[in-house]
């Protein structure tokens, strides 16, 4: 049995094409469906759903063999005990620093000031930040990123930007960028031993599809 770990949205609908070259396909919408483990067309090849966070923790740990996880979540688990090899291009986004409108972001790191910086990533933000020489008090929050700035909970937020009109729902501006992010394959180094004869090929069209 071969176990592929995934996040429900929008690694799980762009994913989809590339089940789809390698011939395998979701027997249930994970959307529609409360099931966690979903079968499919393929009797040896099963789908886990699990939070994207958690998608590195379930490989590194042989309890799916394989996952697809973001850039920004094997940054921030730090990839112990995983393959990574190959990015899918696929959920593309860029990790930014943002704030209010009308808060004077260069003139408050040129200063020195010790800032305020919520995130649900604080080991990218604490890097980020300490690369810069910046000092900051990290409050890590779980979502609703952009009400921290507006309230008074922090001076800026570090979080991941697509389209950029949450931002300007929330009077927000995207003031400096730290790393893009796109999701990757990752695969548990004992599976690909066991059972490589199942996950190679799998890599391989994986690869040819991307490449396309």
């Amino acid at each position: 049995m071969l176990t592929i770990a995934l996040s429900k949205g929008r690694i799980f609908d762009e994913t989809l094409p590339l089940l789809a070259a390698a011939g395998i396909v979701p027997s249930e919408d994970p959307e529609s469906s409360r099931k966690l483990i979903i079968g499919t067309n393929q009797p040896d090849v099963r789908l886990i759903i699990v939070r994207a966070s958690d998608v590195p923790t379930y490989v590194q740990h042989g309890a799916a063999d394989l996952g697809i996880a973001g850039r920004d979540v094997l940054i921030e688990h730090g990839g112990a005990g995983l393959y990574q090899p190959l990015d899918l291009e696929i959920a593309k986004c860029r990790m930014m620093v943002a704030v209010r409108k009308g808060f004077d972001y260069e003139a408050a790191v040129r200063q020195g000031a010790r800032l305020r910086i919520a995130s649900k990533y604080p080991g990218i933000a604490r890097d980020h930040f300490a690369k810069k020489g910046v000092h900051v008090d990290i409050i890590k929050l779980y979502g609703s990123m952009e009400l921290a700035p507006l309230v008074g909970l922090a001076d800026a937020i570090v979080d991941l930007v697509s389209t950029g009109n949450t931002l300007k729902a929330n009077d927000l501006v995207a003031v400096e960028p730290i790393v893009d992010i796109s999701s990757r394959l990752v695969v548990n180094m004992a599976a690909l031993k066991l059972k490589h004869d199942i996950i190679r090929p799998l890599l391989d069209t994986f690869a040819s599809s991307v490449a396309v």
